[in-house]
């Protein structure tokens, strides 16, 4: 029986000292005008040169990020093997639009399947498709407009981009996942995911797509896609998420009069979201489900639904997965009762990751108890280890 409730397990690799700082970060990280405020001054000082490296590295990047480099990361590699989870090496460089950025940044994500290649502790590499293509590009392509020669060319250089990352994939036995974004850019990175599976997961299901159930098109796109593969004679590799872009949705669909994709309220994606679980989980001899939640409910009901199927809590057709720094009582509780586990582990240089940690402090402040609930846990295992600790807050759930 899963419970998310002990926090030894879930804390087993952190030492009080840690404990208490992660609880000051996420108390800091629990009031949005500081967050705000900090990630403006922390950009500006960067820009500026000032000597702010060291303290950023010290608090959000070392919650949040497993390093500068792939070899930067290996402790944190490590720390999660011991507890019998994977780790997702996750170069999170963003907002380098140049070809030159592009062509690099194909180069580390490669780098990162030849690390993964016969490590059991790395299951998974992964890579955002404006990591490797320009926003406006991938907006043509998915609006169906007319491309311009230079932009045909640069279309091609994408697709070539994602070939030769299949290709290291292929080579190598690794799975590959491919990050979801805006709706707007999303029909060209679903082209591009689905033509990978259709030439690579015949097999086995190398290229792995992101669906975010909080959008209401969502769970009738995986149906349809299971109809596509089953016609077709490949297997898919779906990541199901909540989803990361909601209030930018809602603005762009206002300000240029289209209907909003996104789900009426939290009850409906929530609904979406266990539907697609349940789906693909009923259909697993197709479709090899990555579970991206921090949601507990949601990780019981796919516990169950498993339990259901007769499917072992091992079954390699099922993986849970969550951000490395969030969520360890999921994480580890679950990888603790033999279920597969890997943790998102973003790494870069700290200048140019920094767009990726403020966006990961402000879904800290608007996720719905997600920072109450790490801190309330936070508290718990503080109390169980010293009995002199005075109640804290009592945990919610997400």
């Amino acid at each position: 029986m899963v419970s998310f409730e002990d926090t030894k397990v879930a804390f087993a690799g952190k030492s009080d000292a840690d404990l208490r700082q992660a609880r000051l970060l996420f108390q800091l990280l629990s009031k949005p005008e500081l967050v705000s405020m900090g990630s403006k001054l922390s950009s500006w000082a960067l820009q500026a040169g000032l000597p702010v490296k060291g303290l950023i590295k010290k608090t959000i990047f070392r919650q949040f990020v497993g390093g500068e480099t792939i070899e930067a990361c290996e402790p944190v590699i490590r720390a999660l093997g011991s507890h019998r989870t994977g780790t997702i090496l996750d170069y999170s460089v963003e907002g380098q639009n140049n070809e030159a950025s592009f062509d690099k940044s194909t180069d580390e994500i490669i780098r990162t399947v030849v690390r993964a290649a016969g490590e059991e502790r790395i299951p998974f590499a992964v890579f955002k498709t404006t990591g490797i293509a320009s926003k406006d590009l991938l907006e043509k392509v998915s609006l169906g407009q007319n491309l311009l020669s230079a932009d045909t060319a640069a279309w091609q250089r994408v697709q070539n981009r994602v070939e030769r990352i299949f290709l290291a994939a292929q080579d190598h036995s690794v799975p590959v996942l491919i990050d979801a974004e805006e709706s707007w850019l999303q029909g060209a990175i679903d082209f591009l995911a689905e033509q990978m599976m259709r030439r690579f997961n015949t097999q086995i299901p190398l290229a792995v797509t992101t669906i975010q159930l909080y959008r209401h098109d969502r769970l009738e796109y995986v149906k349809s896609l299971h109809q596509k593969a089953e016609s077709e004679g490949f297997f898919i590799g779906a990541k199901l998420v909540r989803g990361a872009y909601m209030e930018k949705e809602r603005e762009r669909a206002a300000a240029k009069g289209y209907p909003d994709p996104i789900q009426p309220n939290r009850e409906a994606t929530d609904r979406d979201f266990d539907a697609a679980c349940t789906y693909c989980l009923q259909n697993h001899h197709r479709i090899h489900s990555v579970l991206g939640t921090h949601n507990e409910a949601s990780c019981l009901k796919a516990v169950a639904q498993m339990a259901a199927l007769g499917l072992p809590s091992n079954a390699p057709a099922v993986w849970f997965a969550q951000l490395l720094g969030m969520s360890d009582h999921i994480s580890f509780n679950l990888a603790n009762q033999g279920y597969h586990v890997a943790k998102y582990v973003p790494y870069g240089p700290v200048k140019e990751l920094l767009p990726y940690m403020e966006r990961r402090a402000r879904e800290n402040t608007s996720v719905r108890g997600q920072t109450g609930r790490e801190l309330a846990l936070i508290h718990k295992e503080l109390q169980r280890r010293h009995k002199d600790v005075p109640a804290g807050p009592r945990p919610s759930r997400t």
